[in-house]
């Protein structure tokens, strides 16, 4: 009965996200389903949201399909008792003694060696069905992992998923890639004699075509291609530069990282150090940390920075809360937990709104030079890049030190270049002469 149905609600949506797209239908009109079990996985502009079961029953109807653009509240399916399944199971039991039956019934005529081959071929089929069902029967993997075995060669059924219910992880894919590197088996190379052949023919234009993959662009991606045009089109960027001697900072982790590793259970990385620099410099040089509002300047007495974090999903910027009052080491247990979430998709929108200032690092990327885009409203994005042996000139002398080129970009209607050279070069002398953290100078 209708009134025995409980729907299945599209979850509330972030502040200013109007729909989400349906990216993943973990469960099929029929499927008998847990309380709290995943059953949907729905992609904004900003996180992946999750539905789930809402109590324990039978999904007796799905409205929704992958791909399918909804609204918050909007009802993706309903639930029914759970006993509606065994009846239908039941149903179908009743059934088989009819089709049997029925079966037993057949006319000699129908006895034909055609149809005699069919039911050897049929004979053959259960253990290559009972082997595909098997492959079926676990959850499918989430959007991450799908992506990360398109990106392998794989495909689910190549890999045996230790999860729940048998699903997937990122580390199954992970083993089974590695496996075959070891083993050789993939990617298959083709002899030089045969290259060279192949090589030589020019490839049909037909040939290309098939070649060619046109895929939607996801939710976030899409969201990220339009803030970076409006960052570009709306406001009146400009980069500084400058090169940091990491020596004493390296000298510094070298010293404590152990120690600092056994006290605090997490690894001394340099992107704590350039947060507590950036919140000192901050502190500074407020104008940096401000934001503009029509004819209005928005100053914050307080540093929320972004740090940009790489996902399979795109681009992220979960935010780290009052920075100018956290610890390096409660900043890199925060920067840790942000991205291991967001490998997973796991993030919270509240971790993603807001920010007063941003710190991208593209040296984890091998990035030796380059100019960040703004996050706007903020009016200004520090870039990282990697450390490289240069030969430097200190005391009259040509050494060769570890040195890090960084770059500021800003937004020039509100600050002004000489603020923009003085926070830089604040960040630069707080991580060559690391003290000036703790003494605060």
């Amino acid at each position: 009965m209708a009134s025995d149905r409980t729907p299945i609600q599209v979850p509330e949506l972030p502040e200013s996200v109007a729909d989400a797209t349906v990216i993943a239908l973990h469960k099929k009109a029929g499927d008998t389903v847990k309380r709290d079990e995943l059953i949907a996985e729905l992609e904004t502009d900003k996180v992946v949201l999750e539905v789930s079961a809402p109590s324990a029953g039978t999904l007796v109807e799905l409205s929704a399909s992958e791909g399918d653009v909804v609204k918050a509240d909007a009802v993706l399916g309903y639930l029914g008792p759970a006993e509606a399944a065994s009846e239908d199971a039941e149903d179908e039991a009743g059934d088989e003694p009819a089709r049997a039956k029925s079966a037993d019934q057949a006319s000699p005529a129908e006895s034909t060696p055609a149809a005699h081959d069919q039911e050897e071929g049929a004979a053959a089929q259960p253990a290559e069905s009972e082997a595909a069902s098997d492959a079926t029967s676990a959850p499918p993997p989430s959007p991450s992992v799908r992506r990360l075995l398109q990106e392998a060669g794989l495909s689910p059924g190549d890999v045996e998923g230790t999860g729940e219910d048998g699903r997937i992880q990122r580390e199954d894919v992970e083993r089974v890639r590695g496996q075959r590197a070891d083993a050789g088996t993939t990617p298959k190379v083709e002899d030089s004699g045969a290259a060279a052949r192949s090589a030589a023919v020019p490839a049909e234009p037909h040939d290309r075509a098939e070649r060619i993959e046109r895929v939607p662009m996801t939710r976030l991606r899409a969201r990220i291609a339009e803030r970076l045009l409006e960052a570009k089109q709306s406001t009146a960027m400009l980069t500084t530069f400058n090169e940091i001697d990491m020596s004493a900072a390296m000298a510094l982790r070298s010293r404590y990282k152990e120690t600092f590793e056994k006290r605090h259970s997490i690894k001394l990385g340099f992107m704590g150090l350039f947060v507590a620099a950036a919140s000192r410099a901050l502190e500074r040089f407020p104008v940096v940390n401000a934001a503009l509002d029509g004819e209005e300047i928005v100053y914050h007495h307080y540093s929320d920075i972004g740090i940009a974090v790489s996902s399979s999903r795109g681009l992220v910027v979960p935010v780290l809360r009052d920075t100018g009052k956290a610890s390096i080491a409660e900043i890199e247990r925060r920067i840790r937990d942000y991205a291991e979430r967001a490998r997973d998709g796991k993030l919270d929108i509240d971790e993603l709104r807001g920010g007063t200032f941003t710190i991208t690092n593209g040296g984890v990327f091998g990035s030796l030079f380059s100019t960040p885009i703004l996050n706007p409203p903020q009016s200004a994005i520090l870039g990282m890049h990697a450390i490289k042996e240069r030969p430097v000139a200190v005391d009259g002398e040509v050494v060769v030190r570890p040195m890090m080129y960084v770059a500021l970009s800003y937004d020039h209607r509100l600050v002004d270049g000489a603020e923009a050279v003085q926070f830089l070069v604040a960040i630069k002398e707080a991580i060559e002469d690391p003290a000036r953290l703790l003494l605060d100078v």
